[in-house]
């Protein structure tokens, strides 16, 4: 831990120089979290900072819980506040995704147009994060958090008004500004009010909102707008899902302004009184930290897969059920189940990967993207093999649906503790912001477009399942022997001659659409591969990167040291000896040469 800022007196305790007489030499060891200052009676004085322990065990440690002061209620307070946006941020993101099919008959709508509604709210999102990232790491954020959460909440309500296709899309985007302010700085409250495993904790439950977030997104929109329709192809009910976030988001607002504060960046960590650098310098030296451009990489490729899943999930599924001879799920159950299913998974995955994380991290420096990457590498055969087994088995395919999206939300709570734990305080709503800005860009802002693209363009290579085989070619089908010899042309003609009746053209048309989705989602199992790889990497850094963000800290709160100490020596005509500040600027140059 770094050396507190001995500025505040509340933070010291001052010990007598005879207590100290324990040593060979009179003095008890300077342990890296102590100062040594000569006392006026020629003895030593030990100032230790408060939560720190004499043996040498620092507040925040794992192997010291007893020592760490007890969390205030106004802390609690304030996470629970703070994962309970987070919540209502997610179940907003994902309602659209649980009326889907509604969305699609109401505004008659292709899969590319009906994959762009969350690619533009997720475009709009990641370009609006860093310029709160920027405000973040200046401004009040728990002003920024209110004004997000004000314009989200509007924008969602007013789109669910809106007529046509165009109107509503454009809405979709506005509420991608909201969300954006509030991603981007609320992790960075919560890493302002803990440390080391106690920020993990607190990471992990608020990172709980994602999978919990969207699967009650799910059912939630499925659920309201299978309540307000007076018919069954009522196509207008859907509007009523998505106005159950904005009285939720006006809740929230209330408790962000009457129980939210705006915690000190870094004091917490011992480095205080940081101050902003310009945004050119925040830019070098996000980007010339190596364990921050591999995690981002690697998540984007996590959010690539989980923003796939999430939106078209629910309408592959149901797909899967219409084709099925003897069905074994409810297809008006699927979006119900879909989201259930997020949530438990969320549930059991998220604090697996923190808690996996945390104990291993005690050998293994570089534990936290290791437990990442394995998390990746074995979600991988289960999702292959949830895609297949939907066309056969919903019921089977939810169950290996379920363990695929446990490992791979191992990564949510972790990932961002990386952040948190490699970047300065006063450069990480930055970071959290270029993070966003980069996994979303390449992530999920464009997957679920490009599988609706691509879904649309396997269509016309697949054919209806009858007695047509198809060949390699894409348009050309082997008919019948009798067929040429008959001079008929078309299995349409074929059936007319011999009287046989035409099958209804709509579980054809469901099977085309199901084989389309499946061969594009195909590519979420590659994408996930190559995010295990770039954990993988991230190995080799982390530890090294860590060092120097601690390195930087305890240089801030050494600074803030020095002048106390000489406004308190002159004061009280009591001066450090000369050897003393000698071994502290040695030191120091040390921490400047790993850093540089």
């Amino acid at each position: 831990m770094p050396p507190y800022n001995i500025q505040k007196p509340d933070s010291l305790k001052l010990q007598d120089a005879a207590e100290m007489d324990q040593s060979p030499d009179g003095l008890r060891g300077n342990l890296s979290h102590q100062e040594l200052l000569p006392d006026s009676g020629g003895g030593v004085v030990v100032v230790t900072p408060r939560g720190t322990r004499g043996d040498g065990g620092v507040e925040g440690g794992s192997g010291d819980a007893a020592a760490q002061p007890p969390i205030s209620k106004r802390h609690i307070a304030m996470v629970a506040v703070l994962c309970y946006v987070n919540l209502i941020n997610y179940m907003d993101r994902f309602t659209v995704a649980g009326v889907l099919y509604d969305i699609q008959k109401c505004f008659s709508i292709d899969d590319s147009q009906a994959g762009l509604l969350q690619t533009a709210f997720v475009l709009v999102y990641m370009v609006m994060a860093p310029a709160f990232g920027y405000l973040g790491d200046r401004f009040s954020r728990k002003l920024l958090l209110a004004v997000g959460i004000t314009f989200w909440s509007a924008a969602t309500l007013i789109g669910s008004f809106m007529p046509n296709y165009g109107w509503f899309l454009l809405f979709r985007c506005f509420v991608g500004v909201g969300e954006a302010s509030y991603s981007t700085i609320a992790p960075t409250i919560i890493s302002d009010l803990f440390v080391k495993d106690r920020r993990s904790k607190m990471l992990a439950l608020f990172y709980f909102a994602i999978p919990v977030g969207s699967g009650m997104g799910y059912i939630i929109g499925a659920e309201v707008a299978e309540l307000a329709k007076t018919a069954e192809d009522d196509w207008e009910a859907w509007r009523w899902g998505l106005r159950v976030t904005p009285i939720m988001g006006l809740i929230a607002l209330i408790l962000i302004l009457t129980v939210l504060q705006n915690p000190p960046q870094g004091e917490v960590e011992g480095g205080q009184h940081l101050q902003p650098t310009s945004y050119i310098s925040d830019l070098k030296y996000l980007f010339t930290n190596k364990s921050f451009v591999l995690s981002t990489i690697a998540f984007t490729c996590v959010t690539f897969v989980a923003g796939a899943l999430a939106f078209w999930g629910p309408i592959f599924v149901q797909l899967g059920v219409k084709i099925q001879d003897h069905p074994s799920a409810n297809q008006d159950d699927v979006a119900f189940v879909f989201g259930a299913i997020a949530m438990s998974a969320g549930l059991l995955g998220v604090p697996l990967g923190s808690f996996a994380g945390q104990k291993l991290r005690v050998r293994l420096p570089y534990a936290d993207p290791l437990v990442c990457g394995v998390g990746l590498l074995i979600s991988v055969p289960l999702i292959l093999g949830g895609l297949i087994l939907s066309e056969w088995d919903t019921v089977g395919a939810y169950v290996i649906v379920f363990f695929g999206q446990i490992f791979l939300n191992l990564n949510w709570a972790v990932v961002s503790d990386i952040v948190l734990y490699i970047i300065i305080p006063t450069r990480r709503s930055s970071a959290e912001a270029f993070q966003i800005l980069f996994s979303h860009a390449f992530g999920d802002a464009g997957s679920p477009y490009l599988i609706g693209v691509v879904a649309d363009a396997f269509k016309p290579y697949i054919h209806p399942r009858s007695d047509v085989t198809t060949t390699l070619s894409p348009f050309t089908t082997a008919l019948t022997p009798n067929a040429s010899a008959l001079g008929l042309d078309t299995f349409g003609d074929v059936a007319d001659a011999v009287g046989i009746t035409t099958p209804s053209p709509d579980p054809d048309q469901d099977y085309i659409e199901f084989k389309s989705k499946q061969y594009a989602m195909f590519l979420c199992t590659f994408i996930n591969i190559m995010g295990a790889i770039f954990f993988f990497w991230n190995c080799c850094y982390i530890s090294a990167d860590k060092e120097k963000c601690d390195l930087a800290i305890a240089g801030s709160a050494r600074e803030d040291q020095e002048t106390g100490r000489s406004s308190n020596s002159s004061s009280s005509g009591v001066s450090v000896s000369s050897h003393m500040l000698d071994d502290e600027t040695e030191e120091e140059q040390q921490q400047q040469h790993l850093l540089t």
